[in-house]
């Protein structure tokens, strides 16, 4: 079937995997039906300030409210979360007497709500919760309020996934707070709402979802499921992004990028890699967006993985039916990519300096994706990797 003759109106259905997902145009619909499933009567919504003044949101809440669902509404979260916005909004929900939260938004507004509702019924502090060693168990499952996620990006997948990137503002590091119960009971991903996306934030978010359907791909450890999701979310970024980037009406692009989004955050349970231990400290540190960092850093990564990656990306040229099927080809498809969608092409071009090379290569050193790299790295080998971004010598 040719790419232009797909009917929007297909793209539909209900999915289990990795958790229940309502997929499709106007299942936003849906909304007061899905927090009744999960046993909510008075949610909290958990968005960001940009999307808080917004029709969608205003609509959702007066759905619910319709609905005979009265619902909250907290805002207050930045661009990179932080654990104050985490700790604002528990009081938020505590004081509203609220029994679960919609997470409304893109991948900030979804990870600070997953951390809000696991923050609800617990009794130490978030970082507590940090995934590193055994820490989840300190967890109460019981205390996890339940969460329908609405993404409005197509990028994170923050709401297929079971973890949320908060920053820690005392040391300045970004830390992933993890817990199984912090999956999304329900999703609705209604590209409806990721139409008319500014084209920026569309190469941005895009980017992030090709940055984690190629890193799981290329993680170490035999996960054969993964790699297929990895794959088919990587063709479809090949086919869609693209698009969406040129016409932010186009419903069948916003509504595979969608998919490609959800697909690259559940892949990606098999592992990430160099390019997030470097992004990760990158946010945190300067303030970049999360996807943007991704986007940069992907292909100096790439270069320095390839003696233990050659073969994964010829299976991934082929697949995508790239010219001398192999490394390069991918390598150029990457590059053209970021061309199209006016990526920066070195970090410098975003604004980062090299000036805290040590410090942010200490930190990525840290980070738990690192181990996941299919080279093994060091603070060393990351602080080359991140001064190569930053002149843009790849």
């Amino acid at each position: 079937m040719s790419l232009a003759t797909i009917d929007p109106s297909t793209l539909r259905g209900n999915w289990n995997y990795p958790t229940q997902v309502r997929f499709g145009p106007g299942r936003i619909r849906e909304l007061a039906r899905a927090c009744r499933a999960l046993g909510m009567t008075k949610p909290l919504l958990v968005t960001d300030p940009g999307l808080a003044g917004l029709p969608m949101v205003r609509d959702a809440l007066d759905a619910n409210a319709a609905a005979d669902m009265p619902t909250g509404l907290f805002a207050a979260i930045q661009g990179n979360p932080v654990g104050r916005n985490v700790t604002d909004g528990v009081a938020a929900y505590r004081g509203g007497g609220h029994d679960g939260v919609i997470a409304f938004g893109g991948g900030s507004a979804i990870d600070a709500a997953k951390a809000i509702a696991l923050m609800t019924g617990q009794t130490r502090p978030l970082f507590d919760y940090e995934d590193a060693g055994d820490n989840w168990k300190r967890v109460d499952p019981a205390g996890v309020a339940p969460v329908v996620a609405v993404p409005t990006t197509a990028g994170t997948g923050s709401e297929v996934g079971r973890a949320a990137v908060i920053i820690d503002q005392d040391t300045a590091t970004k830390r992933i707070i993890f817990h199984p119960t912090m999956m999304p009971g329900v999703v609705i991903a209604d590209p409806e709402l990721t139409l008319g996306l500014p084209p920026h934030i569309t190469a941005a978010t895009g980017m992030d979802a090709l940055a984690h359907c190629i890193e799981a791909l290329c993680a170490p450890g035999f996960h054969p499921m993964a790699d297929g999701i990895a794959l088919e979310g990587l063709r479809l970024v090949h086919d869609w992004l693209p698009a969406a980037y040129a016409d932010g009406a186009n419903m069948a692009a916003r509504a595979h990028m969608l998919v490609a989004a959800s697909m690259g955050a559940t892949a990606f349970q098999k592992g990430l890699g160099a390019v997030h231990s470097i992004s990760h400290p990158a946010g945190a540190m300067y303030g970049v967006h999360h996807g943007l960092a991704n986007a940069v850093v992907l292909p100096y990564v790439l270069k320095f993985n390839r003696p233990a990656i050659e073969d994964r990306m010829m299976r991934l040229a082929q697949l995508l039916g790239l010219p001398d099927p192999g490394f390069d080809a991918v390598m150029e498809w990457v590059l053209a990519l970021r061309r199209t969608l006016g990526i920066p092409h070195s970090f410098a071009e975003a604004g980062v300096p090299e000036d805290d090379a040590d410090a942010l290569a200490a930190a990525a050193a840290k980070d738990p994706t690192a181990p996941g790299n299919p080279v093994p790295v060091d603070a060393a080998a990351l602080k080359g990797i991140f001064l190569d971004c930053v002149s843009g010598n790849l």
